[in-house]
């Protein structure tokens, strides 16, 4: 009777421990999810106004990136924060103002210390606030998850929308203008402009989706539905029975 005792202890003490290990978060994961296999703009196509709009060069590129990447970081960690204080009835209008705090912050930082970057950027700086991207990542995940996990989130999707817009710019200005970083390439003579025009963004966008498509093995689904999303465990839509 002892042994069988202490056999079943010792099961039940390796079955909680492998539940712990699946409850328990992994945080690289988290991180590296958003640079290929979940990118925001190569593989969920989101963002498609800047990423279209401001990539015609590398700094300009560069900067959309980073800046983006800043307010994703920040407004994930402080929705992560205050996501038990906020009322259902106006979650999505106090993350849009959080949003807006953080792109004013962004606004402030790149007018004060680079003028030329935000002079570049324009508009589209100010459109970070409604960019789809941030507030999809605060309402499917940081306003469920704990601020860490958040961070890394942000983090990592913020990475992977810099990364692509960074491989659209390098493509567009070196064959567009036969330049880099705004310096002349000796080899390109005769760059091919219409790459560096909107017509050329397309163009180029779509090129480079068809290519991570090929290597993440991604094919359409022949079911569509809450029951076939990626975000569905953490979907109110889906949580309400949605489109099965």
């Amino acid at each position: 009777m002892k042994k069988e005792r202490g056999i079943f202890s010792v099961a039940s003490k390796n079955q909680t421990t492998a539940v712990k290990n699946q409850d328990s978060p992994n945080y690289f994961y988290e991180f590296i999810k958003g640079i290929i296999k979940e990118n925001p703009t190569l593989v969920g196509l989101l963002g498609m106004c800047p990423t279209l709009a401001v990539t015609a060069t590398v700094k300009g590129s560069l900067g959309m990136g980073l800046a983006t990447m800043f307010v994703l970081i920040c407004s994930n960690l402080f929705i992560s924060l205050i996501k038990n204080i906020v009322p259902k009835s106006v979650r999505l209008p106090s993350y849009i103002v959080i949003i807006a705090g953080f792109v004013t912050i962004v606004k402030l930082i790149l007018a004060r210390f680079l003028p030329p970057v935000s002079e570049l950027l324009g508009v589209y700086l100010d459109l970070i606030t409604v960019n789809c991207i941030i507030l999809g990542r605060a309402e499917i995940f940081a306003s469920k998850n704990k601020p860490l996990e958040s961070v890394l989130d942000g983090a990592g999707m913020g990475l992977g929308f810099t990364l692509a817009l960074f491989l659209m710019g390098t493509l567009r200005e070196i064959i567009g203008a036969g330049s880099w970083f705004g310096i002349d390439i000796p080899f390109i003579t005769n760059p091919v402009t219409i790459i560096s025009r909107p017509a050329g963004g397309f163009f180029t966008l779509g090129i480079i989706i068809a290519i991570v498509g090929i290597i993440t093995n991604k094919k359409p689904k022949s079911d569509f539905g809450c029951a076939n999303c990626p975000s569905r465990d953490n979907c109110p839509s889906a949580e309400k029975g949605g489109n099965k």
